[in-house]
């Protein structure tokens, strides 16, 4: 399959999952699905341009691998509009499954409040690829420049968490590599 081929396919997948109805879940404070469901753009061809932006946007900014975005969104399977309830009583926001406990940080890095933040990283798209690629920079920065040990850190602190974290990414990383025949690099980056 070529590479726009797997970027088309891999639209098709985030346009089908932001379709998806919410299921009432537990009460968890101001952090709720949207009221109705929350499309990428109004069409699949807009949606394919929309998501491609968004990520190269994001990629460029945080000297990242787009491919890696894909990856994630893939691995974290959220949807725009939505949230998902996690054991510990957080919440992980839209498609890059971004972590409430992120909001205030994100909140004041962009100059807005709490609640516009996680609305922002709920509905937006591109708001929620761009929060992703900043979490996923500090994480690498804080993996001394380690790709990878970012990733893990990017999902969480805890080791146990982190191993189980990337055989999920690259287990993907196996499905994509298959499907276009080679895996994200990572300039600027040490492995």
């Amino acid at each position: 399959m070529s590479r726009r081929g797997a970027f088309s396919s891999a639209v098709g997948v985030l346009m089908g999952l932001s379709a998806i109805s919410s299921v009432p879940q537990a009460w968890a404070g101001p952090y709720h699905d949207a009221t109705r469901p929350v499309p990428i753009a109004a069409t699949p061809q807009a949606a394919d341009h929309t998501i491609r932006s968004c990520i190269d946007a994001a990629a460029g900014l945080y000297h990242l691998p787009p491919a890696l975005f894909m990856i994630l969104l893939h691995v974290e399977g959220g949807r725009p509009g939505f949230v998902s309830f996690n054991t510990n009583g957080t919440v992980d926001i839209g498609p890059m499954q971004i972590n409430q406990i992120w909001l205030p940080t994100l909140a004041r890095h962009w100059h807005a409040t709490t609640r516009a933040t996680f609305r922002a990283i709920r509905d937006n798209f591109c708001a929620n690829v761009a929060a992703g690629g900043w979490i996923l920079a500090r994480s690498i920065h804080d993996a001394d420049g380690h790709l990878w040990q970012g990733v893990a850190y990017y999902h969480s602190r805890t080791p146990r968490y982190q191993s189980a974290y990337l055989r999920a990414v690259l287990r993907e990383v196996e499905r994509l590599e298959a499907e276009v025949g080679h895996a994200p690099s990572s300039p600027g980056h040490r492995s």
